[in-house]
């Protein structure tokens, strides 16, 4: 899943942004808020970790900016602004979570698949299609109940396409989702991830719907 980091501490943004992308995160990283707003505009992101102190722009003002225009991308507060009216000021300007500097990576990022998980309407922390089974918090996947080694692109590949099963997913929006600012993509790497996804699991569960994208039906065990 694709993230936006909001937080000009560079020492901080450099530990954050390595430990998300060791969890499978593709992370985009801004330093102002001003910077974060056209980010938002203009990139597709699964959620947005978000510092208050920020340059040019506060982390509340830049949330208020997004909730008022409509974004529901799920926003965690990653503030040392540790006092209970603080966090109900977050909370009320539309943040989804809240989370007190200092922290532990391991549970910034489960926060974050929570988050993610909620906003698409999925509850339990495993995802299931048919006899496919992911556990993005173990990082591993089952396919028949037997383990699938799946390379970190082929799981996050999967890992989008189980989040949205039964919705067609253009290559431009698995692009976006995929892969962060300055990483090199290669003209057919999308295709080579479904080709190996397919070959792995099984070439039915993943359907290309000409002209469009890709589909995951949303099939369910029983």
């Amino acid at each position: 899943m694709r993230i936006l980091l909001v937080e000009d501490d560079k020492l901080l943004g450099d530990g954050v942004q390595a430990g998300l992308a060791q969890a499978g995160c593709s992370v985009d990283w801004v330093k102002d808020g001003v910077a974060a707003d056209l980010a938002l505009k203009t990139g597709d992101y699964a959620a947005v970790v978000l510092d208050l102190g920020l340059p040019r722009l506060t982390g509340l003002e830049l949330l208020q900016r997004l909730r008022a225009a409509g974004n529901k991308v799920p926003v965690l507060i990653l503030t040392a602004r540790d006092t209970v009216e603080d966090r109900i000021k977050g909370l009320d300007c539309g943040a989804d979570d809240y989370l007190i500097k200092p922290f532990d990576l391991h549970e910034l990022a489960a926060r974050l698949r929570a988050l993610v998980r909620r906003s698409r309407g999925e509850a339990a922390p495993r995802l299931c299609v048919g006899e496919v089974d992911l556990d993005p918090a173990a990082r591993c996947a089952t396919f028949r109940g037997e383990p699938v080694e799946l390379s970190t692109r082929e799981f996050a590949l999967l890992h989008e396409l189980m989040l949205n099963a039964g919705r067609v997913l253009s290559r431009e929006q698995l692009g976006e989702r995929l892969y962060s600012w300055g990483e090199e993509i290669e003209s057919n790497a999308l295709e080579v991830h479904i080709h190996h996804l397919r070959r792995k699991l099984a070439p039915e569960l993943i359907r290309t719907v000409r002209g469009v994208g890709y589909l995951m039906p949303r099939v369910k065990h029983g």
